[in-house]
């Protein structure tokens, strides 16, 4: 059908405004440390401790802010945390965990919003077309390599802001043998 960069987006999370008031002061502003693959989404300095009720783990905020907090973590990170996460879509937190937030001016516990990320391949309306997709379509990606998998259960994210792009978690990346950016096979 055509190839996909598969990228791996390790954990993070992402800052409604209020929280980030409460954890890093009133009115600060995120310093972006290196631009992602998507248009508009950056990298953070910053990192909060995110405290589950077995362990915490130090993440990486990504930009810009959301208007609810997230915390995207991979299975393996949830064990250290101590917490069972569902698999969603970007957004799609209720019912998700909870867990403490800790920053330098203060912490607070989000009722929900911790998932391990549904895979998924952004794309713009003309890769779309060209491929015969709409947003929310299911497809499989093909990696190939000593490892090799297909990723079944991959939906397709279709938006005029997205660069064509596949995001894996870090579970999903070690158990294909990937490293860096590889490319994919989209396959029905």
């Amino acid at each position: 059908m055509a190839n996909v960069i598969i990228e791996t987006s390790a954990r993070h999370l992402h800052l409604s405004r209020k929280d980030l008031d409460t954890l890093f002061g009133a009115g600060y502003q995120l310093t972006p440390k290196k631009d992602l693959s998507q248009p508009g989404q950056f990298a953070c300095n910053e990192k909060v401790k995110v405290e589950g009720p077995k362990g915490s783990l130090n993440m990486s905020i990504l930009g810009p802010e959301r208007s609810a907090s997230q915390v995207e973590v991979s299975f393996t990170d949830a064990r250290a945390l101590g917490i069972q996460v569902p698999v969603r879509e970007s957004g799609d937190i209720e019912g998700s965990p909870s867990v403490k937030l800790v920053g330098p001016a203060g912490e607070v516990t989000i009722p929900c919003g911790v998932i391990a990320a549904k895979r998924h391949i952004h794309m713009t309306p003309a890769d779309a077309e060209k491929l015969g997709l709409k947003d929310k379509d299911v497809v499989s990606v093909k990696t190939s390599g000593e490892r090799s998998v297909v990723f079944n259960e991959t939906v397709v994210r279709v938006s005029d802001k997205f660069l064509l792009r596949m995001h894996i978690d870090t579970d999903e990346a070690n158990a294909a043998g990937i490293a860096g950016e590889v490319e994919g096979e989209i396959i029905r």
